[in-house]
């Protein structure tokens, strides 16, 4: 047998088997990360501060902006009140038309409120306290005109016209009661009681026994003349003093 040759020892090259894994690990890790999207790595700004500080915003408003007011559409709801004007103004405007068809001023009529709404319209009181384009009214605006009161303060009004009853019947009696005179001979610028709830205005007196009334409501609402005997008529009530 030939002599035996010693083996050579076996060579280290001095690295720990624990460090080499951990450095594997390592890269590994490396590799990983790389692998990741760009905002699972990316540091937040200021993430290096231990504080975060706040920066307070300051908003400016334009001026155009402040001085701005709400724009509306023009629209405007009618009140209850504009339209009963309204439905007032077309009655009295129907009233007025149909006036100055009838040929009322040519006849000598000069009543001030001929398109006024009658009570049945649903209108009030004359400035002589009886009711717009009634007979008493008419008479009443009449007694004033000739005594020289064309406009307010009137003479002679409800209250001291015919004080116990307005009504055309009862002025025959309010006559009498106030010491006025009554009578059955007619004269112009009387009143003519026709009897009934119904005075006139005795324009004139005729030779021939007639009188010409003209009067207010004889026809609805409307001026008008007549001419009927002075024997027809209740009273005339001679105008007051």
């Amino acid at each position: 047998m030939g002599a035996l040759r010693a083996s050579a020892p076996e060579k280290h090259d001095g690295k720990n088997p624990l460090s080499v894994l951990a450095t594997m690990a390592i890269v590994g890790g490396m590799f990983a990360v790389a692998g990741l999207p760009a905002y699972a790595i990316s540091t937040p700004e200021g993430a290096s501060s231990a504080k975060t500080s706040l920066v307070a915003q300051s908003v400016s408003v334009s001026s155009d902006a402040t001085s701005s007011t709400a724009t509306r559409d023009g629209f405007s709801a009618t009140s209850p009140e504009q339209l009963e004007q309204l439905n007032e103004d077309q009655i009295r405007a129907a009233n007025d038309a149909a006036y100055v068809a009838s040929g009322a001023r040519e006849l000598g009529d000069d009543y001030p409120w001929p398109y006024e709404l009658t009570d049945d319209q649903g209108g009030g009181l004359s400035p002589l306290n009886y009711y717009y384009r009634e007979c008493v009214d008419f008479v009443a605006w009449r007694l004033n005109r000739d005594q020289g009161y064309y406009g307010a303060p009137f003479k002679w009004v409800w209250s001291n016209l015919t004080p116990f009853g307005g009504n055309g019947g009862q002025w025959e009696y309010n006559w009498e009661a106030l010491g006025r005179t009554v009578s059955d001979v007619p004269i112009a610028g009387a009143v003519a009681y026709t009897g009934g709830n119904h005075v006139a205005y005795v324009k004139a007196v005729n030779a021939d026994g007639t009188v010409l009334l003209e009067e207010y409501n004889w026809i609805p609402g409307m001026y008008s003349q007549r001419t009927i005997p002075a024997s027809s008529v209740a009273a005339f009530l001679y105008p007051p003093t």
